[in-house]
């Protein structure tokens, strides 16, 4: 199998570049001593989308391989890979757990990726998904809990994870959450700025449900909102706010550079990504204190646009004001706790 590089994109078959690179900076790796948990990423043979290419566990091992950053585990966060093809639907997304969890067993020593599996299961079933996620969990030892996107913006289009909006306010879907609490088991949650208010309510509703909020809840930075930045901005810091009081909601920091966000910055260096995010980076850590926010990578969504290296360089520069306390739980702590990840 040929050599694949950082920044390449994945096709069908073996693994070679045949796309431009998503970046072309190459920048050593800053503070590279810095233990990482990385927080979220995905693993997928057929991409949910043509934009994106086949993302194998060889192609994650790579990126990380190449960015010299020390990644002591990765948490694995469901994307529609590996279904069960047989078996009643409701059951089906069992397979994509198990598939983590060979990922997990066959890593070579050394290497932790997959080491907690966020899988998925259709809360709307309210009770009923309870038999889902005992499944799931005998399915692995490394199962945490769930991710059930809800992102939905009338004019982003479905494509991000929800066709309607409201789902989180449905009864059915409260009564599903709950199933999670009971059993000690996480709930990932995937939605843009202008529906954290529902997240509040979610929250407030099960304080025992542990919650983590995707991808910095979601900012969007384009269409309506391109040229009402400031104004954008106060409704998401407002909303985090309200959010951060609830104890029982951890914060993943990542997925700036999409381009929903807009505050990518491709084809530059980790300095200028890291000036085009600060402010809300810093504002959410602010918030929610360290102890309580994790960086995640993200990849392979974020890989379009950035490459792994620079991407964990840009965090790096946003803390260097942090304690050495802080920036371990930023980068490692707060993970390992959330996703019960021992020895690390």
């Amino acid at each position: 199998m040929g050599r694949f590089r950082a920044g390449q994109v994945l096709r069908s078959g073996p693994l070679h570049d045949d796309r431009a690179p998503a970046s072309c900076v190459e920048e050593p790796p800053l503070d590279p001593d810095l233990a990482i948990v990385d927080a979220h990423h995905h693993l997928w043979l057929d991409p949910p989308r043509p934009v994106f290419a086949p993302y194998p566990a060889e192609a994650l091992a790579l990126d990380i391989a190449d960015s010299g950053h020390r990644i002591v585990a990765t948490v694995y966060v469901e994307c529609g890979s590996a279904y069960c093809r047989d078996g009643p639907d409701a059951m089906k997304p069992v397979g994509e757990v198990s598939f983590a969890d060979r990922v997990a067993g066959a890593a070579p020593r050394g290497s932790r990726p997959c080491a907690a599996i966020v899988g998925h299961a259709d809360l709307l079933l309210g009770d009923a998904v309870g038999e889902v996620l005992d499944a799931a969990r005998e399915a692995s030892g490394r199962f945490r809990g769930i991710r059930f996107k809800t992102a939905f913006d009338a004019e982003l289009g479905p494509g991000y994870g929800s066709g309607e909006p409201g789902l989180m306010m449905r009864p059915a879907f409260r009564a599903g959450a709950a199933q999670l609490a009971r059993r000690g088991m996480t709930f990932d949650a995937w939605m843009f700025h202008p529906q954290l208010g529902e997240l509040v309510a979610l929250a407030r509703a099960l304080p025992d449900l542990a919650i983590i909020l995707d991808h910095l809840g979601g900012p969007i930075g384009k269409g309506r909102y391109a040229d009402r930045s400031e104004e954008t901005f106060g409704h998401w810091r407002s909303a985090m706010t309200e959010l951060a009081t609830c104890p029982n909601v951890v914060l993943k920091i990542g997925s700036l550079n999409m381009a929903y966000a807009g505050l990518g910055r491709p084809g530059e260096g980790s300095a200028a990504i890291a000036d085009a995010q600060r402010t809300h980076v810093l504002t959410a850590i602010d918030l929610f204190g360290p102890a309580r926010c994790m960086f995640e990578s993200n990849f392979p969504v974020e890989r379009t646009t950035i490459s792994y290296g620079l991407l964990w360089n840009a965090f790096k520069r946003l803390t260097r004001q942090f304690s050495a306390d802080e920036r371990r739980d930023l980068f490692s702590g707060t993970a390992a706790r959330t996703y019960d990840i021992v020895d690390v």
